[in-house]
Parts: structure tokens; sequence; C-alpha cells
């Protein structure tokens, strides 16, 4: 399989299935399951990016100091920027129904803004696992697992929060659906522009591990807080996630 039939599948298949899963989940949905997918995928993310992504970048760039100094400072700039287009509401992450159901009462007229937020997020998804998919396979199947990991539970909150600002259940999926097929072109872009050009992956990559980072330390553990589940349960959910980065990779290889 070549890697552009690799990205256009995984982007695809991502999307559907996090909406799939969000979707069947979101009218039965309690607040101890969000707790678990919520620890679960913040372990995954940062492992993705701690021991799967940056070392991969990392191995990319060689022993070149100068190199090496690149990738921390992109990673800085990336954790930074993400802050920023959180802040400018181009990066939303909705994972909480409570804070969902908050978010729609004081503000229904957000409810586009938060689709072009998440469509413009599942955008970069797409460049992200381009760069990855494009430097190695395996790499790009881990990331795979990270997004889709993050994704349920953010696609969770924005159907919440979109039906309680008064939109039907056919309307919420379809204009979450809509969303979450910007990856693929994502993806394709990616592919199409970095496939020739090898030196920039390094720093895609980073960019990356920024964003999963950023996510679960600014966004998913900040939430683990707030729901006070028992620290032991939270702990082993983060450690499960944590765990499951290594082990796919070591069973599909």
């Amino acid at each position: 399989m070549t890697p552009l039939m690799m990205i256009v599948l995984t982007t695809l298949f991502g999307g559907l299935l996090s909406m799939a899963m969000s979707a069947s989940l979101v009218f039965r949905l309690s607040r101890k399951t969000m707790g678990v997918l919520v620890a679960f995928s913040a372990g995954v993310m940062l492992s993705s990016a701690l021991l799967d992504i940056l070392p991969e970048a990392l191995s990319a760039v060689g022993h070149d100091e100068a190199s090496q100094q690149a990738l921390f400072i992109t990673l800085l700039a990336g954790l930074v920027g993400f802050f920023a287009l959180e802040r400018l509401a181009l990066w939303h992450h909705a994972h909480a129904p409570d804070e969902a159901v908050a978010g729609a009462k004081r503000e229904h007229v957000a409810a586009p803004l938060i689709l072009i937020g998440d469509a413009f997020h599942n955008f970069v998804d797409g460049l992200l696992l381009a760069a990855a998919f494009l430097t190695d396979p395996m790499l790009g199947l881990s990331t795979t697992l990270a997004i889709v990991a993050h994704e349920i539970p953010q696609e969770l909150g924005d159907f919440v929060l979109l039906l309680n600002a008064g939109w039907s259940r056919r309307k919420a999926f379809l204009a979450n659906a809509a969303s979450s097929l910007t990856s693929v072109l994502g993806g394709l872009l990616g592919y199409f522009v970095l496939a020739g050009a090898g030196a920039a992956w390094p720093y895609i990559l980073t960019l990356a591990a920024a964003s999963f980072i950023y996510i679960a330390l600014a966004d998913l553990m900040p939430l683990l807080h707030r729901q006070g589940h028992n620290f032991a349960v939270q702990s082993a959910l983060i450690a499960s996630g944590v765990l499951v980065v290594p082990l796919v990779s070591h069973w599909v290889h």
C-alpha cells in the first residue's frame, strides 16, 4: 500500500471512527465514561509525543546540535502557537459535557465558530498524519491512534454543545462529520507538499508532538483535576494510554 493510500484511508477511517463512536455514546454518556476516555487519551497523546514522534524527529536530524536545537525551538513555538490559536477560538477542545452545556447556554451563536475551529483542527491533524506516514508508516499508525483517542472525547463534547445550542441530532451529526472530513484534505495537501520536502518532516513531526503535549497538559489533565475521580483509577488509565502506543508499535512491527 502506498503512503498516499495509507494517508487517505487513515484520515478517512479515523474521522469516521471517532464520529461513529461519539454518536453511539453521546445519548447515554455518563460522567464516569467521559473520565475514562479523557484519562486514557491523555496517556496515549503523551506517549505518542514523547516516546514515538519526538524521538523519530530527533533521529531524522541526526547528531547535529544546531538541528536538534532548532527542533526544540519548534516545539516551544508550537506550544505557544497552539495556546494562541485556542485563545483565538481557532483550536477548540470540548471534552466535558457540563462545560459544553454551560458554553452553549452562554453563547448559542458560538456553535458555527466551534465547527470552524474543529474543522481547522482536523485539517492540521491531516497534515501531521501525512508527515508521520511519509517518515515511517509505523509512526503514522501510532499517530493515528493518538488522534482517534483524542477525537472521541472531543467529538462527544462538541455533540453535547451543539445539541444544547438547539441543533437537531441529525444536523449536529452531519456538521461534525463534515468538519471531521477536513482531515482528509489536510492529509492530501500534506502529502503533495511534503513528499518532495523531506528536510521539513522532522519539524512537522515536532509540531505534531507539540499539539499532543499541549492538548494533554493544558486541556485534558486540568479536566481530570476538575472531575475529581479516584486518583488511582485516573493514574491507571493514563498509564494504560501510555503503554498502548509502544505495544501497538511492537505488534505492528
